[in-house]
């Protein structure tokens, strides 16, 4: 599957949103996030999941540094190295978890670069530690699954009540309803929100 196309796909948003053209008129085109459909990527994912951006960048150069970012060294591991470097108990489980899955042939990373969405996500949420937001994450920076939208991401939620000027932050699914209008670039719209809410919020 090819790359999002970010140039299209921030012409056809600014068409269809003017509050996205908006956001597009003062950032640009945002950077691609593109990474491997491997499993140091699900691993960086599961690192990040509910710590904040600079967080997740020290705990995840810590794992570089060791070296343990295969499945076989995180099941070589043990425990207290792993937290030494800052992996909590329950992301020591997750990532043995996946580790496991994948050095068993539960998952298959090559045969999910070819499989729908749907199938993707059942996948890996099958695996202790991957929810729906981990998998749809995976899908759409590893996989360039372009209509993607990660609804319950409270960053993106933030960013979409700031854009949208909602009294509040919106619900799951009233971020699906507001999406609606952005297919099929949901994807793009939330890398570009990502970038926006980096520029204006994390700045």
């Amino acid at each position: 599957m090819q790359p999002i196309d970010l140039k299209a796909a921030m012409q056809a948003l600014a068409a269809a949103d003017p509050a996205l053209a908006t956001v597009i008129a003062e950032v640009g085109t945002p950077p691609s996030r593109q990474r491997p459909a491997n499993f140091a990527t699900l691993l960086q994912i599961i690192i990040g999941q509910q710590v904040s951006v600079a967080a997740a960048a020290a705990i995840w150069g810590r794992v570089t540094a060791a070296g343990i970012s295969t499945p076989q060294h995180i099941l070589d591991s043990d425990d207290q190295s792993l937290r030494d470097i800052g992996f909590s108990r329950p992301k020591i489980r997750y990532a043995r978890s996946l580790a496991d899955a994948i050095v068993s042939g539960q998952i298959c990373l090559s045969a999910l670069t070819t499989a729908p969405t749907d199938e993707v996500q059942k996948k890996l949420t099958a695996v202790p530690g991957i929810g729906r937001w981990s998998a749809e994450i995976f899908c759409l920076f590893a996989l360039n699954h372009g209509d993607i939208w990660p609804a319950g991401d409270v960053a993106l939620q933030e960013i979409v009540r700031q854009v949208k000027a909602l009294p509040n932050r919106p619900s799951v699914n009233d971020m699906d309803l507001i999406a609606e209008a952005w297919r099929p670039w949901r994807g793009a719209a939330a890398i570009l929100l990502w970038h926006y809410y980096r520029i204006t919020v994390l700045r």
